[in-house]
């Protein structure tokens, strides 16, 4: 990880859970990092707290709405004023919602659709420009899928954007190799990790959340956190393409 101390990462969704953590690790190893999201004060805390411990690098809260795309063109405008660009952009970033295909509402499929796909498709494009307008050939573009996005279970329109994340991880390493570049891409897909996310699909049944949860020994935020600092730290000619985490219990 030494080659990417003080260089810039972005991470959204940044405020809890896998984030969260990535961000801590990022900053712990010397880097400078965006995070975002549509809450910041959480990551004003981190930021505060990094500092506090006396941390290498620093952590930069940015207020964004994924769903919004003049927010994410700014957010990026910002970061070229700010930081020069961006080396590593890590799409972290996800919701889920219990609707399902056959009775769910427009609303729920479209911003499962805008954050989950659209957003990280626009800020890899971005990132990239940004990457390529300041000559950096080893920049890391990182994703973050989900085991939904390999197999279909109870929450199909979620499945169906992670499996689009599939998809947008392989054609855009082809797309990078067809233009002769060097920046590697990365599609991690964890199982089931105990953060915010599976409590906040089931807000109306804390209890659901908390059997799940209770079911077997779940992955941490920082287990994932972990998978990012192994893919980054690879040899600049090692490309780990797509990692699946589950935690050793989970069958599926």
């Amino acid at each position: 990880m030494e080659r990417w101390s003080g260089r810039v990462a972005l991470v959204t969704g940044a405020s809890v859970g896998i984030g969260n953590a990535t961000a801590r690790a990022l900053v712990q190893h010397g880097m400078k990092v965006v995070g975002c999201a549509r809450d910041v004060d959480k990551i004003r805390e981190t930021a505060a707290e990094l500092q506090q411990a006396g941390a290498v690098g620093q952590l930069y809260p940015v207020k964004c709405d994924l769903t919004v795309e003049a927010e994410i063109r700014a957010m990026f405008d910002d970061i070229q004023s700010q930081h020069g660009g961006v080396d590593v952009c890590i799409n972290n970033a996800g919701v889920a919602t219990k609707d399902r295909i056959l009775s769910g509402s427009m609303e729920a499929f479209r911003m499962m659709t805008d954050v989950n796909i659209l957003a990280p498709t626009l800020c890899t494009q971005l990132a990239v420009q940004q990457m390529r307008k300041r000559g950096v050939d080893d920049g890391h573009i990182i994703t973050l899928n989900s085991m939904s996005g390999h197999r279909v279970g109870g929450l199909a329109f979620y499945s169906m954007t992670k499996f689009a994340i599939k998809a947008f991880n392989d054609g855009l390493r082809m797309e990078l190799k067809d233009m002769k570049s060097h920046i590697r891409t990365t599609c991690i897909s964890p199982g089931r990790v105990e953060t915010e996310f599976i409590p906040r699909i089931y807000e109306d049944d804390p209890q659901k959340a908390q059997d799940l949860h209770a079911a077997m020994e779940c992955l941490q935020a920082k287990d994932i956190a972990d998978t990012v600092l192994y893919v980054l730290g690879a040899p600049p000619h090692v490309e780990v393409h797509e990692v699946m985490v589950r935690p050793t219990e989970q069958k599926y």
